[in-house]
């Protein structure tokens, strides 16, 4: 994300600017922030994971999403859109909406510039939606996923690596790494 606008605008102005807008922004409780765009690395990562919840979820109830659609979240004291790179919802929104209110999947696959952003803001923004199942984070810099799946007392954390697949019951999908990574050159660390 890049700074944001120094005056906040209203839900309505954002959504409607966001129709007319070639470049995306997200919305934190009144400031714009403009996004940047993504490797053909992580582009493909996420291409991968819709054509692979595409596939299983067609001709079932949940629907599968990608960077285009916003995710609305209703924090406490304000309202924040972000745009993750594929979402699943089984209780989807008028097709004439931007966003979605109710995902039950959230996937975000991190690079070096939004890496902070998605694993503590974003990460602690999706775990606030209530019928949230999972929110996938893929890494680039190596075949790895942290997938963080709600259980009874709230979520778990967990690490996939090498050739594991995720199980994402509450859509009935599976993502195998090995699927998502396939011609996939690991992205390489910066140097520290």
């Amino acid at each position: 994300m890049s700074s944001a606008l120094r005056e906040t605008i209203s839900i309505s102005d954002y959504l409607a600017g966001e129709l007319e807008s070639e470049t995306k922004h997200e919305y934190l409780g009144g400031a714009v922030y403009a996004m940047a765009g993504g490797s053909n690395r992580h582009n493909r990562i996420a291409t991968d994971v819709i054509g692979s919840l595409g596939g299983q979820l067609r001709g079932k109830p949940c629907q599968v999403f990608h960077s285009d659609t916003k995710i609305r979240i209703s924090m406490p004291t304000h309202t924040r859109f972000y745009y993750p790179d594929a979402s699943v919802t089984c209780r989807p929104n008028p097709q004439s909406d931007s966003f979605q209110d109710d995902p039950s999947v959230i996937v975000e696959v991190l690079s070096e510039s939004t890496c902070r952003t998605d694993m503590l803001e974003k990460c602690e923004a999706y775990l606030t939606i209530p019928k949230l199942s999972a929110y996938v984070m893929f890494e680039q810099h190596e075949k790895a996923a942290v997938c963080y799946h709600r259980m009874d007392q709230g979520f778990e954390r967990r690490l996939f690596t090498g050739d594991a697949t995720l199980h994402l019951p509450a859509v009935d999908a599976v993502l195998s790494l090995d699927e998502i990574y396939a011609g996939v050159e690991p992205e390489p660390l910066a140097p520290v």
